[in-house]
């Protein structure tokens, strides 16, 4: 189905390129010493070997990556990410907020990593070296790279300016390309670590200067962005284990001396019970440009809370997974008029039989303030607007090569409110890799009902290797998908994905340039 975007029967804006979107990558690995490898990148509707990219991809990314190089525990040439203490002041790999997942609360990764993924915002360009003696350890790394920005020419006061960054990758139209490198940021930063078998103290480092400064939107909710040319933040991370106990930490600091804590505990305390507990307070003012901590928020940043999981073991084949996470918010947020709070509460309970077959059923309660929608009042007002989310799935093996999994979800948004929504998604998934065959597959039928956005449900799909999705199903309509793989040789694989939306009732789907009849 074809988009407005590369309709060209008519006229208006459109897509400069074709709508496949190709990726490659090439990568060489040696044991765990040496990594090297180039990748490349084009979206849907951008320009491959024409027009403004006559270099082929609109994205490429190149690595070299050594480990244990004598007292060089890490040495990194060309993209990398950078990955510090609780992600207070920068965390670049994958990382996750709150899931099942407990007992996962701690951000964990090497300082240096490889970078050869197909995103085009998050990692650096340039060198960095870890060098180890005895207990300690010590990180710096400098990068210099070009990012698209919103630039505003400001002709009154003979200024110009970046007034946000532009982090989806897309280049696909005349000012899409515009934005594309008008912003040039160096970095640099480092990390000293100490330590021993019980405990270890860091304190880490970065800097940034940007070519242009940069200036948010006049906006309340804008008053603490970061501005100017140059932005610093520096910190200080800690962890301690003693027997069943694990305590881990960081406290941060800006450029304006405005402050950020997050603390965590991980205890064993009993071989069928573990709990986790994350405290963090994290002044209005605060902001890292790279910051990506365990926070309800996006980014770390006006924000106090309290998070408490535990994962229970009762019986055999039985696990209970649960937390409660209250959160206030001092300062405004994007459509949140004033200071708001807010509390989230989850509880899975897992049966596993055997090997063959695992349920599981979920219950989710997350209720925020915002500002209520559609308001005719002079000004603003917030209300809570609670979400549930009730969760059952079943998967059933009934022999070595085929897959069963059935799950049905229900939604209920501000349930007593004025803005009332509820929702349905159900799917059907099966599964099939016979044993010593080159082939295997997967198909899922899914039907899904909700009364808007506000009551969208979510849900993983599979996809082909390196890709993968997860998109938010709203209004009614059935999906069906079917992924394929088949191993031609040794060498060579070959993976096709097929999806398909159909919906009875809708004559237009999206919106913009992406609008489909």
């Amino acid at each position: 189905e074809k988009s407005r975007g590369f309709d060209k029967s008519t006229s208006g804006t459109k897509y400069l390129g074709s709508p496949q979107r190709i990726f490659f990558r090439h990568r060489y690995n040696y044991k765990n010493l040496l990594q090297f490898g180039i990748s490349g990148d084009k979206d849907a509707g951008e320009q491959f070997f024409k027009g403004k990219q006559n270099k082929g991809f609109d994205f490429y990314s190149f690595h070299l990556f050594a480990r244990k190089i004598g007292a060089i525990q890490s040495l990194a040439l060309g993209d990398f990410t950078v990955n510090m203490g609780q992600g207070l002041i920068h965390w670049q790999s994958l990382a996750f907020k709150k899931s099942v997942d407990v007992m996962g609360v701690k951000r964990q990764s090497a300082i240096l990593r490889p970078y050869s993924s197909a995103g085009e915002f998050y990692f650096h360009r340039g060198a960095g070296i870890t060098v180890r003696k005895g207990k300690m350890e010590a990180t710096a790394f400098g990068s210099v790279r070009k990012l698209s920005a919103n630039f505003v020419a400001d002709t009154v006061n003979n200024e110009d300016f970046i007034s946000s960054f532009l982090t989806s990758g897309f280049h696909r139209t005349e000012s899409e390309l515009a934005d594309r490198n008008k912003l040039t940021q160096s970095t640099f930063g480092g990390n000293l670590t100490f330590k021993t078998n019980r405990w270890q103290v860091g304190v880490n480092g970065v800097y940034y200067r940007f070519s242009s400064p940069v200036q948010k939107r006049d906006e309340p909710y804008n008053l603490y962005a970061i501005s100017g040319d140059t932005w610093h933040n520096f910190s200080v991370d800690y962890s301690y284990t003693y027997k069943n106990l694990h305590f881990f930490g960081e406290a941060a600091a800006d450029k304006n001396f405005d402050k950020a804590f997050v603390n965590g505990l991980l205890v064993s305390v009993d071989p069928k019970i573990d709990i986790s507990v994350v405290q963090r307070t994290i002044a209005a003012g605060y902001q890292a440009v790279n910051g990506n901590a365990f926070t309800e928020n996006t980014y770390p940043t006006n924000e106090t809370g309290f998070y408490i999981g535990a994962a229970i073991r009762p019986a055999a084949g039985w696990r209970i997974d649960a937390y409660a996470d209250v959160f206030k918010f001092p300062w405004l947020k994007y459509l949140v008029d004033a200071p708001s709070n807010g509390k989230d509460f989850l509880t899975q309970v897992t049966y596993t039989p055997n090997k063959q077959t695992e349920i599981y059923s979920r219950f989710r309660y997350e209720s925020k303030q915002a500002n209520q929608s559609a308001n005719s009042t002079v000004t603003n007002f917030l209300v809570f607007l609670p979400r549930q989310n009730w969760r059952t799935q079943v998967s059933f093996k009934p022999n070595q090569f085929l897959t069963l999994r059935s799950r049905a979800e229900m939604l209920w948004y501000d349930k007593k409110g004025n803005n009332n929504e509820k929702g349905f998604l159900g799917f059907v998934d099966v599964g099939y890799k016979p044993m010593m065959k080159p082939y295997s597959g997967i198909v899922r039928l899914q039907y899904f009902e909700t009364d808007g956005y506000n009551s969208r449900i979510y849900a993983y799909e599979n996809d082909v290797l390196y890709s993968y999705s997860i998109p938010a199903f709203f209004d009614r309509g059935f999906r069906y998908y079917l992924n394929l793989n088949y191993d031609l040789t040794r060498k060579l694989t070959l993976w096709l994905r097929w999806a398909q939306p159909l919906y009875s009732d809708k004559q237009i789907i999206g919106s913009g340039l992406d609008e489909i009849e």
